[in-house]
């Protein structure tokens, strides 16, 4: 995982849960750590707004995933070409 991207989306979901940071692990969920669904969308479109993202609508990672997960969808999101739309 890289690591500044991690830190910063522990960071996010800190601040949106309310949550010490350094209890946040990468097998943590969203719902262990205590965050409602509604904090839940409201963290994911921080996220979102923060990398300048947009994550697919029914990403696995997103639901009831690990932070880990979401990691994950952020680097994918972030990748060269995720955003391109193919020509013809």
């Amino acid at each position: 995982m890289d690591q500044s991207i991690t830190e910063q989306v522990f960071d996010i979901v800190a601040r949106h849960g309310g949550i010490d940071r350094s209890t946040l692990t990468s097998t943590s969920t969203l719902k262990d750590l205590g965050i409602d669904s509604l904090e839940a969308i409201e963290t994911i479109f921080d996220i979102e707004e923060h990398f300048d993202i947009n994550f697919p609508n029914r990403d696995p990672n997103l639901d009831d995933g690990t932070l880990a997960g979401l990691i994950q969808s952020v680097q994918q999101a972030l990748a060269p070409g995720a955003g391109a739309v193919p020509t013809t």
